[in-house]
């Protein structure tokens, strides 16, 4: 259902592909939700978090570009399927989640489902996670006003950093830095995620 979905829309990347029929979405839905697991919508995880929607993980994972030689850096882990999509493909996943039951959640979870190139921690994905710094793949499920300047600054050379930016009307943000150091942005379209807490909202 969802190599369907998604095949017929811009979902390309076989590797991308692959990953999303691989990882079992209804192990990171709630069990009164599971009628809807695999329908293409954001679902509520509690603590006003959201699951989103299989094609948005899907465009995010491919907008990227994952490889098995990648680390990537998963800001706004929630229930953990973002980071399992990525684990699926890259050498190893580092998810933070601000929402220390949600990031204990997901963490049993991805243990659960033997996941052993994801680790997590509870903290602000804002400031992201200097002592694994840096990384060639960041993505981002929680919209600040502006990009973090400490993700752009943990981003490895030939990197990419996908992002929601905005209050209430949002853009999905793709930020490269090239080999030399310098910053390319592009806007992919319109997106709406939940606003990113802590330190963004100082």
């Amino acid at each position: 259902m969802i190599r369907k979905d998604l095949q017929g829309r811009d979902i390309v990347d076989t590797e991308v592909l692959r990953s999303m029929v691989a990882v079992p979405r209804q192990a990171f839905v709630p069990d009164h939700l599971q009628n809807y697991a695999y329908a293409d919508r954001p679902l509520p995880i509690g603590y006003n978090q959201t699951i989103s929607q299989p094609y948005i993980v899907a465009l995010m994972t491919q907008l990227v570009q994952p490889a098995s030689n990648k680390k990537a850096l998963d800001i706004g882990t929630g229930s953990g399927y973002q980071a399992a999509v990525l684990a699926e493909i890259v050498d190893h996943v580092y998810g933070i989640e601000i929402v220390c039951p949600l990031a204990d959640t997901a963490k049993q979870r991805l243990d659960q489902l033997n996941y052993t190139n994801i680790t997590m921690k509870c903290g602000d994905g804002y400031i992201g996670w200097t002592e694994h710094a840096p990384f060639d793949i960041i993505i981002v499920a929680a919209a600040p006003e502006q990009i973090p300047q400490p993700l752009i600054d943990q981003l490895a050379p030939g990197g990419r950093l996908v992002i929601p930016v905005g209050k209430g009307v949002q853009e999905l943000r793709v930020v490269e830095k090239t080999q030399d150091g310098k910053i390319k942005t592009w806007n992919w379209g319109g997106v709406r995620f939940v606003p990113m807490t802590g330190k963004a909202q100082d």
